[in-house]
């Protein structure tokens, strides 16, 4: 049997130079937990999986939604895995992100990596919208199937509006049903974790960080807004995340 579910989280300015989390709403697999930020004046949530999910013909979806002023992140306790549903015709999952970032607010984005396992099925989208003075830091990493196996089918969608612009939107895909190409030199070259991050600073509107590459697998580029989106592959998810932690830190340091 699929599953529907919605997570919802409401951030805003608590008056004493925190934020408050009026609206923490789980969903289905999806529980949402207030967890210790550690990162003034941050609030941070933490999604906990409750269940085995997204399974083929799951519909999930989480809606984030950012006040005027208010700072948050928002992580995962785990890796998210992808699996087929229970019978031939379960059909795909689909996950849907939905993000708003208002006036002088922050939101970090930094969920562990989602897991294509074979034989799923999973259409993935994230949308995201920026008031013009907003700061984003996005994390996407994908591991196409688990150790020994091959992946699944995975489709994702990243599109990113500022000022009711776009700033980014892209379409990825892997697997079975994918375009001719997806596993070849020009796109994974046989690497198995491959991830993004983006960061749109403000401050960037006066410097931003050139395009650069940053290691054989691994690009900076510079879009055409205040943010730098960093793209990589590698051959495991633990190599993956030490590529996109190290070009976090250095972005950081230029913002």
């Amino acid at each position: 049997m699929s599953v529907q579910a919605t997570a919802r989280i409401t951030a805003v300015p608590d008056g004493r130079g925190g934020t408050a989390l009026p609206v923490l709403e789980s969903g289905g697999p999806l529980a949402l937990r207030r967890t210790r930020s550690g990162l003034a004046p941050y609030a941070r949530v933490t999604v906990v999986g409750a269940m085995t999910a997204p399974l083929g013909g799951d519909r999930l979806a989480v809606e984030v939604d950012i006040g005027d002023g208010a700072h948050l992140t928002v992580d995962s306790a785990a890796a998210t895995v992808a699996l087929p549903g229970a019978g031939p015709d379960a059909g795909p999952a689909t996950y849907d992100v939905r993000l708003a970032v208002g006036e002088g607010a922050t939101l970090r984005w930094l969920p562990e990596q989602l897991v294509s396992a074979y034989g799923s099925e999973l259409r993935m989208t994230t949308r995201v919208e920026l008031a013009p003075s907003a700061r984003l830091v996005l994390r996407e990493e994908q591991v196409l199937g688990r150790h020994g196996e091959t992946t699944g089918t995975l489709t994702t969608r990243l599109t990113v509006r500022r000022s009711g612009r776009p700033l980014l939107d892209q379409q990825l895909a892997y697997g079975p049903g994918a375009p001719a190409g997806w596993d070849g030199g020009a796109v994974l070259g046989g690497h198995r974790a491959v991830g993004q991050l983006l960061l749109v600073e403000p401050d960037f509107e006066d410097s931003c960080p050139e395009t650069r590459l940053l290691s054989p697998t691994a690009v900076r580029t510079r879009l055409a807004g205040p943010a730098v989106l960093v793209t990589a592959v590698a051959a495991d998810a633990r190599l993956l995340r030490g590529v996109l932690d190290e070009a976090l830190r250095e972005l950081k340091g230029t913002g």
